[in-house]
């Protein structure tokens, strides 16, 4: 454990290091307790840095032996500080050999080699690898690995690491070894190794050239029939990277492994992908609807990032926005194709919308209270105190909205070409943001330089716009302006290169022709205007009518639209925009005026009425069904109240659950005869499939019987009750055990009972029952209080403190997902987070900085709310044993 304050490092402070590796050759004799690694390097000079010592890094490593060129370096030769040997060494050439001794068991952050239930796996990004051996950690020293596995057979029957396997054999005692090659030079974060009691599902497949390559996903003995999912989804990853981007699988197999014991989703480990269980494992008993998404998200990500991240890293950890960023948008690229190619041509239009809601949705309720907190950063921050601090919402999702961006200005030939160049010029190297755009602007003949203050400036910019209509020419001035507020560290904002798509709608509520003013002809639909400067106006003339604008279409841009419309304009467009995207983001707009509308009236007292003009347009869309179902759940479902807390000034948690309860009642009281009519038409017959359109029809059933059970209508519990008891897939079973759970249903203790004894034995399965709890809302004073619910379920064997999942359900969806029940008045919610801030910092710092960043946000909160929150942040600050990870969230949190 660090105990002391990390130093703040900085992206201009970068150099190249005076010696870099070529080829390291490792050998592992694994041990649960003390696993001895051997380390041989060639080192060579780097002819463009400046001379200096050979820098290696190291962190809770027992050091065995080092020699330099088959000899102990002289005392005097070695200078340590923390983490870090700088040795003065001779020569352009020298060989490296470090022993190293490990304890797996021992290592409860999971960052390096640690033991999972019966296996052995490494994480080695960011800063892992230098808890396994001393190394030039860092991702701009590219080696060729060769790794030795060496244990016993019975204990760890699959030896895996990167690349292609050369050698395999038998030892004495009862013994095996496996000798992986990777002939790709990669840093050490992509290294991996593997060694457990496996079983593998196993495809052959032909890439675009011809070549047959091994497809392997790992698993326990006993889920191979929860694997194949997983496998379809590598397929698909395959498939649409060669006909979308030209880039086939470079190696001859491609393997994924389960870790029950993981801190991230997955890692992109060269060849060699390690996951999260919870993004591989998938049936329909098992896993929902949502759970299957998940799965073909993430294996898509990771398999992207073979080339966008592996064959072309990042410099430097600033950097990992160009990884990260990229990828992360390639992946929602995929699955928007994927959901349009299911819906077919009628339904594709609907289906990426779909996909773009839900990312919004994420970007506005996690990036956007990010980009408004102590912890604001550009996506491609200028320093850092934690690397392991900045895996954040904004380096990856607002990282995807600027490549996003890219897309939209350069067309998809643009863009493709850029990606082509990139490739050609970067293959096999460590580089910048810089060079992607560069590429990008080379590759198009456009200039990117405005564009790139994206990536170095903080904060959500705000887009204000005012249209006037000139009835005696027909013309509608639309004036847009830009304002970024000021951020930490960051007070002065620069305007940025805004791509902005508009349409303008007629009274008739279709599109009217674009024609802005000097042009010949009009165009019909969306067009993107450019705003680089702080404000600008755009003249559109031939208008028979005065327009309604549909502004910043398909969520063109990652910032927060401020224009004035009254309710009738927001109905209008729920009603008529022909923009997917924009007809779901008027209906989000019309519900978060009057939440936040009736929470205002909850605090000062006096009694919440929802209007009727709202009540109409919201039962409008719930009849209407020539809409896709799966588009009407995202439609009908409320804001998150993470992105209405931001919106608040000041956030009143209570207020706010106070509303939400009360709007959940009205509506599902005032239309229930519609919500049972769609409940009943919306059942999918036959058995369970993966498919859009039964996935959507699940979506919008639980969706309606959520509002009928909210709302005590009295069917409503009886429909929950028999769908928990009949439903054959776990999407069903779990929607009614949620309906039941945010509820007074009189069955709700004995179906969580129920469903606790028949998953007794599944890990995963058990997150969703801890989860469901954690965020469920208090709806009669005869509940308990959500404290008192987590701490007694943290008293359930269903919960380990030691298990990142188990941790992220309870815990995380407590702190983040029930802001109703942790921001309590008497300040115990606040008192129980530091509590456990504290007890997982001394286990596993990573994930005790995710659940620090519950609070980040304080003084946004209520005056009163902020006095206990600090109080309890300051007591987390005080203790000497605080990790870098957690001590920069909360200092930066107090102002420290």
């Amino acid at each position: 454990m660090r105990t002391e304050h990390a130093p703040t490092i900085q992206r201009a402070d970068y150099r190249l290091l005076s010696y870099t590796v070529d080829t390291v050759d490792l050998h592992f004799r694994l041990d649960a307790e003390a696993t001895e690694v051997r380390s041989r390097m060639l080192c060579l000079r780097n002819p463009e840095a400046a001379a200096g010592p050979l820098v290696l890094y190291g962190d809770a490593l027992e050091l065995v032996s080092l020699t330099i060129d088959g000899r102990e370096p002289a005392p005097e030769t070695i200078r340590r500080s923390s983490g870090v040997m700088a040795i003065e060494v001779s020569g352009d050439r020298i060989e490296v050999e470090v022993v190293t001794r490990i304890n797996p068991t021992a290592n409860t952050a999971l960052s390096g080699l640690y033991r999972s239930r019966d296996g052995l796996f490494t994480q080695c990004e960011a800063e892992g690898f230098r808890r396994i051996t001393w190394f030039p950690d860092r991702p701009d020293v590219m080696a060729r690995f060769t790794v030795t596995l060496e244990g016993e057979r019975a204990a760890y029957p699959v030896l895996l690491s990167n690349g292609n396997l050369i050698e395999a054999g038998s030892l004495p005692d009862g013994r095996h070894f496996a000798r992986w090659e990777d002939p790709f030079p990669k840093p050490s974060y992509l290294f991996a190794l593997v060694a457990a009691p496996l079983v593998a599902l196993e495809r052959r497949e032909r890439t675009s050239s011809g070549r047959e390559v091994l497809l392997q996903v790992w698993v326990e003995e006993g889920n191979l029939d929860r694997a194949g999912h997983a496998m379809d989804s590598l397929v698909h990853s395959m498939r649409w990277d060669e006909e979308t981007f030209g880039l086939e699988l470079d190696l001859d197999r491609y393997m994924i492994v389960v870790a029950s014991d993981f801190n991230m989703g997955a890692m992109e480990n060269k060849g060699l992908n390690i996951f999260n269980a919870k993004y591989v494992l998938a049936k329909p008993e098992t896993a929902t609807d949502f759970d299957y998404e998940g799965v073909e998200s993430v294996v898509a990500h990771e398999y992207f990032h073979n080339w966008t991240g592996n064959r072309v890293t990042c410099r430097d950890w600033f950097q990992l926005t160009l990884k990260e960023g990229l990828t992360v948008f390639r992946d929602q690229q995929f699955s928007a194709d994927m959901l349009a190619a299911a819906a077919g041509e009628a339904g594709a239009e609907s289906a990426r919308a779909v996909q773009r809601i839900s990312n919004v949705r994420g970007l506005r309720a996690a990036q956007f209270p990010e980009d408004a907190g102590p912890m604001a950063h550009p996506i491609r921050p200028d320093s850092y105190q934690e690397i392991n601090n900045f895996y954040t919402a904004t380096v990856y999702e607002k990282g995807a909205e600027v490549i996003r961006m890219l897309h939209t200005l350069l067309g998809r030939e643009g863009f493709r070409n850029g990606m082509d160049l990139y490739f050609s010029y970067h293959d096999g190297q460590a580089v910048t943001c810089d060079d992607f755009v560069e590429c990008m602007a080379e590759a198009n003949g456009v200039d990117l330089d405005l564009f790139m203050r994206w990536y170095g400036q903080a904060g959500t910019p705000r887009l204000r716009a005012e249209g006037r209509f000139d009835a005696a020419d027909g013309s509608y001035t639309l004036t847009l302006s830009q304002h970024t507020p000021g951020t930490p560290g960051q007070a002065d904002k620069q305007p940025l290169h805004i791509p902005v798509a508009v349409g303008l709608i007629g009274p008739d509520g279709k599109d009217l022709p674009l024609q802005i003013e000097g042009e010949h002809h009009a165009q019909l639909g969306t067009r993107v205007l450019e705003l680089k400067t702080a404000e600008a106006s755009f003249r559109f003339v031939g208008l028979p009518a005065e327009p309604v604008p549909s502004l910043l279409r398909g969520f063109s841009a990652p910032v927060i639209l401020e224009l004035e419309e009254d309710e009738a304009r927001l109905a209008f467009r729920m009603a008529h925009d022909s923009d997917p995207f924009n007809r779901w983001d008027a209906a989000q707009r019309y519900m978060e005026r009057v939440i936040l509308a009736q929470a205002g009236e909850h605090a000062a007292g006096r009694k919440m009425v929802t209007p009727q003009a709202f009540g109409h347009a919201f039962r409008a869309l719930l009849v209407d069904e020539r809409l896709d179902p799966a588009y009407l759940a995202e439609v009908l479902a409320l804001p998150s109240e993470a992105y209405l807390l931001d919106r608040m000034k000041p956030a009143d948690p209570a207020a706010l659950r106070a509303a939400l309860i009360h709007l959940m009642r009205d509506l599902g009281h005032a239309m229930q005869g519609d919500f049972l009519s769609r409940y009943a038409d919306l059942e999918v017959p036959g058995p369970y499939r993966y498919h859009p359109a039964d996935a959507g029809r699940r979506a919008l059933r639980n969706l309606c019987l959520r509002y009928m059970t909210a709302a005590e209508v009295g069917i409503a519990f009886e429909l929950a009750q028999r769908q928990f008891e009949h439903a054959e897939n776990m999407t069903e079973r779990h929607g009614a055990l949620q309906a039941l759970t945010q509820s007074v249903a009189p069955g709700r203790e004995t179906a969580l009972a129920a469903f606790r004894t028949e998953f007794a034995g599944d890990a995963l399965v058990l997150d969703k029952w801890l989860a469901l709890q954690a965020t469920a809302w208090r709806w009669s004073e005869t509940q308990p209080s959500g404290l008192e619910l987590v701490r007694a379920l943290m008293q359930d064997e269903a919960f380990s403190l030691s298990n990142p999942n188990k941790v992220y359900a309870l815990l995380g969806g407590f702190f983040r997902g029930n802001p109703g029940e942790f921001h309590r008045d008497d300040g115990a919610g606040y008192a129980f987070w530091a509590d456990q801030v504290i007890a997982l910092d001394a286990r596993n710092p990573q994930v005790a900085s995710r659940m620090a960043r519950a609070l980040e946000n304080w003084q946004r909160y209520t005056p009163a709310l902020q006095a206990l929150i600090k109080a309890e942040m300051q007591r987390v600050a005080a203790c000497e044993a605080l990790s870098s990870d957690v001590r920069e969230i909360v200092e930066k949190a107090l102002g420290d």
